[in-house]
């Protein structure tokens, strides 16, 4: 893990609130993100941990606050923000699952592309030398995630542990100054599990900060700089693994035990099922060891 900076940081939310109706699912939560950091992002089931990643990633538009990049504030259209500097993955597998490897990584590659329509239909030289330059850096990121022997192949019939690394190698094709991972984990068994952190940290000494939401609480205290904690939409803690850890409403709010502010079960399964409503949930993990409940999720990932 790398010292936190005193640059600049690349990533500033602040103030982010989300309503559905009359629910509010995020609530005035401040977060910031500095150039060569990982930041975690942690909370039981229905914190509204997903809809956070929404909110900074054009997906949902904030209902009060803002989210800037590098000191610019990012429009709420999902194109624009990977345009500005911002990729991410999502919890459950978003690959197209009858093209190849390599095409899923070029398809992450459109925001880089200043060739239009017409270049794309005469082929022209242009043309001809954007698509190899295109095609030298997808294969750039699968030889550093991996994947390189795998290139032709259809990305459904990777392992899920490689769709999975596909996915972050998409989200790299975009030159991103900022990476954000929904759930990486999610399904993986320990060795993949090491794999994805040793491939995060790698991500890191690139250059790009990351900002990850993750239930498996190891895989977080081991890669994460800083971590903040959300309970029922609201920024509880933040600081250090030894400082999350160690802080009593946080091992409250994981044993289900109410704290002073605590909303209640009611008010958490409101916002659990707000998010799945706007946004629809992955398979439900257990708060306290981030095992998934469902078995089917990976089967239904791979096909």
């Amino acid at each position: 893990m790398t010292t936190t900076t005193t640059t600049a940081p690349v990533l500033t939310a602040t103030g982010v609130t989300m309503r559905f109706g009359g629910l509010t699912a995020v609530r005035s939560v401040d977060l910031a993100v500095h150039p060569g950091e990982i930041v975690g992002l942690i909370g039981p089931n229905g914190a509204g941990k997903t809809t956070f990643f929404n909110c900074l990633t054009g997906l949902y538009v904030p209902t009060e606050g803002t989210v800037s990049y590098k000191g610019t504030v990012l429009p709420p259209k999902p194109h624009m923000v990977t345009q500005a500097g911002v990729a991410r993955t999502f919890q459950n597998i978003r690959l197209f699952a009858n093209m190849t490897v390599l095409e899923n990584v070029l398809v992450g590659r459109h925001t880089r592309t200043k060739e239009g329509l017409w270049s794309a239909l005469l082929r022209g030289p242009g043309f001809k030398r954007a698509e190899a330059a295109s095609r030298e850096r997808a294969m750039e990121l699968l030889e550093f995630t991996g994947l390189a022997d795998k290139a032709d192949h259809l990305s459904r019939n990777l392992p899920y542990g490689e769709q999975r690394k596909l996915e972050i190698a998409r989200a790299l094709a975009s030159d991103p100054g900022l990476l954000l991972l929904d759930e990486p984990t999610a399904g993986m068994n320990p060795q993949e599990t090491r794999v994805t952190e040793e491939l995060v940290f790698a991500i890191r000494d690139r250059g790009t900060a990351v900002l990850v939401i993750e239930h498996d609480m190891r895989f977080i205290f081991n890669l994460c700089d800083r971590v903040a904690v959300l309970v029922q939409g609201q920024k509880l803690v933040e600081g250090t693994s030894d400082v999350v850890q160690s802080d009593e409403r946080v091992v409250a709010a994981y044993l289900g035990t109410p704290f002073e502010g605590d909303p209640g079960e009611e008010e958490a399964a409101e916002v659990e099922a707000a998010e799945a409503g706007a946004g629809g949930a992955g398979p439900k993990k257990s708060a306290v060891t981030g095992d998934a409940e469902s078995t089917t999720a990976r089967t239904e990932d791979e096909q």
